[in-house]
């Protein structure tokens, strides 16, 4: 049996925020749904490790959670267009993904659970997000535009390639290239090995310990975010932010400054449209950090 031909795979496609904002708003707060299931069931990690979700040939995963002496994985098909739930007991169960609110996706995920012989009480309220509904009343949230939810997808296979090569060029501690449900973004961070002041918290529905944890350590971390310009952009940031850090010349020209953000900012139609988008997106990575590192003296050794 042969699977659908999936759609033409482009790999850095044209995301125009405007055409799938609703689309995406949604689609984060599926992932959220799902991430939560995770955070319940993996076991902890430093940094909130053990949280996010993968980038994978299909679209993303939760990886193996272990339950009960047995496993689960839930992806989210974004070619085919289907959320998976895959038990190591042999079981699979199916939802479609398509234009449905986020209380109806809540309550289909959580009856195939059931199914599955699953149960795993989450705190059922959104994090990092201006206002929190909560899951299971959320109404509002009900788009979904399968191509622009495939081109995302592939544009995260190819922020996943280069965050991965920059990631293998540095020898000390370094995070895995993992999403994030609750930013709704594709992370990697390099740490000097020192530790940090305590993070003041502040971040939306989102407890101050959560940021105190995730921070706890001196970082340099760069990632791509689908919000903060026309087509989403590529970050990068240093916390503690060291003096003269946001002064740094980076490349290439077009990066700059967001001081709402507090970040390097590279807008992602930026690296799509140049000759060489990897090697441009390498551009930025590496020279913002190397301004982390000089001005805060990390060690080089």
């Amino acid at each position: 049996m042969t699977s659908p031909p999936a759609p033409p795979f482009e790999p850095w496609p044209a995301l125009p925020l405007e055409q799938w904002q609703d689309t995406r708003d949604t689609l984060h707060l599926w992932t959220q749904v799902v991430g939560k299931i995770r955070l319940a069931l993996a076991p902890a990690a430093n940094h909130w490790w053990h949280v996010p979700l993968y980038v994978d040939a299909r679209g993303l995963t939760t990886s193996l959670m272990p339950y009960r002496g047995r496993g689960l994985e839930v992806v989210f098909d974004l070619t085919s267009h289907e959320l998976q739930l895959l038990s190591t007991l042999g079981a699979r169960r199916r939802m479609s993904l398509g234009p449905r609110s986020v209380a109806d996706f809540t309550a289909e995920f959580r009856s195939h659970l059931r199914a599955l012989d699953v149960d795993v009480p989450i705190h059922p309220v959104p994090v990092e997000v201006s206002e929190a509904i909560p899951f299971d009343q959320d109404t509002e949230h009900a788009s979904y535009d399968a191509d622009a939810v495939h081109r995302f997808w592939t544009s995260l296979v190819s922020a996943h390639r280069v965050l991965s090569r920059f990631r293998g060029e540095f020898r000390g501690k370094a995070s895995p290239v993992h999403f994030f449900w609750g930013a709704f973004d594709l992370a990697v961070t390099r740490f000097s090995g020192r530790p940090a002041p305590r993070h003041p918290g502040g971040v939306p529905h989102c407890p101050d310990s959560v940021m105190v944890e995730a921070y706890s350590d001196e970082v340099s971390s760069c990632g791509y975010w689908p919000g903060g310009a026309a087509e989403g952009v590529f970050y990068a940031y240093a916390y503690p932010e060291p003096a003269g850090y946001r002064t740094s010349p980076v490349a290439p020209g077009t990066a700059t400054f967001d001081e709402a953000l507090g970040e390097f900012v590279l807008p992602y139609a930026d690296v799509r449209q140049a000759a060489d988008p990897d090697g441009h997106l390498l551009d930025f990575l590496s020279s913002t950090h190397a301004a982390a590192a000089r001005t805060a003296g990390w060690p080089t050794t």
